[in-house]
């Protein structure tokens, strides 16, 4: 029985070592990170795509924009029924910077999880580039849901980007330690039993905004990934895991932007990445909308939000024209989940 017991658990571990999550390659060998008129050149060689907005004039702040999970640069142009966040703030006077994170859009490895110790670190270095590019400006990290958590972890420990402040919208912080455990067994099992599987996930039923023609439109975007390999979501949620400790380590003041329709990101882990953050000693505004949804910037009454951050850009410690961080902790904790487990 021993010997049988021995077999089965060495059969069992060759098994999950040969269908063990996959990561995208490095790039070519290591570099000077650096801006071109097209990419971002990584620490390791890779080129990611970049989009860019100028105001009109000199610019009076920068914002480095992060994009969320299966999405790239395109998510702060302008989009059908939304004004877009690059072009939006260059015309109130700052410049945006966007880029494919590697895995997404038109940089490498579309598909293919990075692994979220290089999504950081691009993060980081894409800062000290835009920092020494635009000496003298404050620059900000935006990062919207995947890219929230990709600037949260940032954020904390060593080696923290150069950045005066953070707007996350709707960050993904739903880590593993806040889901049902059948969501974390199937994620595992998954990511090491079939890690190539691809589910759309349109039986879940979920909406991640009311702004059709958006999503319609990135229905028919062949650089916006609609199969997702399971191994992604679970190199996701470990990157969830890191966003959400990161909360009670961030310095930098936050502006935080949540929709009460919000059916991606629960409300639970939300308010448990609020009460964190606001524990620290940076300055944290939390701006809640009744009216949002996960995609907080691109859904129907985008330009409220949009104002709102431009704002916050202005000035990190006046109130929001919309009024969205009055009461807002009260206001979300009073809610209900719009879908379960929120």
């Amino acid at each position: 029985m021993g010997l049988l017991r021995a077999c089965l658990i060495s059969f069992t571990a060759m098994i999950l070592a040969a269908c063990a999550p996959r990561v995208a390659p490095p790039g070519p060998g290591p570099t000077t990170p650096r801006l071109t008129d097209t990419s971002f050149v990584t620490a390791d060689g890779l080129e990611l795509a970049v989009r860019r907005w100028a105001p009109p004039e000199n610019p009076k702040a920068v914002v480095l924009a992060v994009h969320g999970f299966n999405d790239y640069s395109k998510a702060f142009d302008t989009v059908p029924g939304a004004p877009g966040v690059g072009p939006f703030l260059a015309a109130r006077g700052v410049a945006v910077y966007a880029y494919d994170q590697r895995g997404f859009g038109a940089s490498p490895h579309p598909g293919l999880w990075p692994g979220r110790d290089v999504m950081t670190r691009d993060f980081k270095d894409f800062a000290k580039v835009l920092k020494a590019q635009h000496p003298g400006l404050p620059l900000y990290g935006l990062g919207e849901s995947m890219g929230g958590a990709v600037v949260m972890a940032a954020l904390a420990g060593s080696g923290v980007p150069p950045v005066d402040g953070a707007i996350l919208a709707a960050p993904a912080v739903w880590a593993r330690t806040t889901m049902p455990m059948v969501y974390r067994m199937a994620l595992w099992l998954g990511a090491h039993v079939i890690p190539g599987w691809k589910p759309t996930g349109q039986s879940l039923g979920r909406m991640a905004s009311d702004n059709l023609d958006m999503l319609r439109d990135n229905g028919r975007d062949p650089l916006f990934i609609k199969k997702t390999r399971v191994d992604a979501v679970y190199g996701l949620s470990a990157l969830m895991d890191e966003a959400l400790d990161a909360s009670t380590q961030i310095k930098v003041p936050v502006l935080y932007l949540y929709g009460r329709n919000d059916q991606i990101i629960p409300k639970k882990p939300t308010k448990q990445a609020l009460a964190a953050l606001t524990e620290t000693d940076a300055v944290v505004r939390p701006a809640y909308y009744e009216n949002g949804w996960h995609m907080i910037m691109r859904d129907k009454q985008s330009p409220v939000v949009l104002g709102d951050m431009a704002a916050f850009l202005d000035n990190k410690n006046a109130p929001l024209p919309s009024g969205a961080d009055v009461d807002a902790l009260k206001r979300l904790e009073a809610a209900k989940g719009a879908c379960p487990p929120c």
